[in-house]
């Protein structure tokens, strides 16, 4: 799988060891920084990594910070992207599952190399269901961004 990678100052002594397994995992990494533990503004980074999910380039993005909160904030103001926090394995496969999760976050400060591993293994595995009512449901939520949209060009 092709992936975007991205994480600011908080999540930087994790991403490194996360694009190693990935890449030991046979998936394809492309690495958006933050490059050091310099302070970084995660939404810049958000924004990049989205950008190539939005594009296609990637087929998902992985964001890391301190508690995983701020990235997804930032990843789900942007249209098209649906970005959930994960600390468990439950949530990284059902929200792929159920709600076609595109952008998984990650806090540093939360869950050890371990656990992320075994999260990113299940969430990289999901696919969303086949199943119509979580297909109107997601495509309810980019009905809510195109009203929002809509909404904004109007003011």
């Amino acid at each position: 799988m092709r992936l975007a990678i991205g994480g600011d100052h908080a999540g930087f002594a994790l991403k490194g060891p996360v694009i190693d397994y990935l890449r030991a995992s046979g998936h394809t990494v492309e690495d958006f920084g933050t490059h050091s533990p310099e302070p970084v503004d995660f939404p810049d980074i958000a924004q990049a990594v989205c950008a190539a999910v939005r594009q296609g380039r990637v087929d998902r993005g992985i964001m890391v910070c301190g508690t995983g909160v701020g990235a997804c904030i930032a990843a789900n103001k942007i249209p098209g992207i649906r970005a959930a926090v994960c600390h468990d394995t439950y949530c990284a496969h059902q929200c792929v599952e159920h709600d076609d999760v595109n952008v998984l976050c990650i806090g540093a400060q939360i869950v050890g190399i371990e656990l992320v591993k075994e999260i990113l293994r299940v969430f990289l595995a999901a696919q969303f269901s086949t199943e119509v009512h979580f297909r109107r449901r997601v495509a309810k939520l980019a009905d809510l961004e195109r009203q929002a949209a809509r909404e904004l060009s109007a003011d």
